[in-house]
């Protein structure tokens, strides 16, 4: 990967300080260190981003349903979960 951009940022002194510090102790250069950060960084958002669409796609088709009169009502749900309680201790 091609590395041309620049970036420059401002920050404390003590954190630079004690940044670079650790840089060196780990034997690495900063700039690698901060690069795999940034890419840390971005797959997290990513990945953040495609799950809160992912639920949104869950939700709206929930809604889809319920509206098309396809969902259970709170006690629809309660009653069959009984049932299957009671049968799965039955067969202890």
């Amino acid at each position: 990967m091609s590395k041309q951009a620049v970036f420059t940022m401002k920050l404390e002194s003590d954190l630079r300080d004690q940044f670079m510090a650790e840089a060196e102790a780990a034997h690495r250069p900063a700039s690698q260190i901060v690069r795999e950060l940034m890419r840390q960084y971005v797959q997290t958002q990513q990945e953040s981003r495609e799950y809160e669409a992912f639920l949104q796609r869950k939700v709206d088709i929930s809604r889809e349903a319920v509206q098309a009169g396809q969902g259970l009502t709170h006690d629809e749900v309660e009653t069959a979960f009984a049932l299957r309680r009671t049968q799965a201790a039955s067969l202890k």
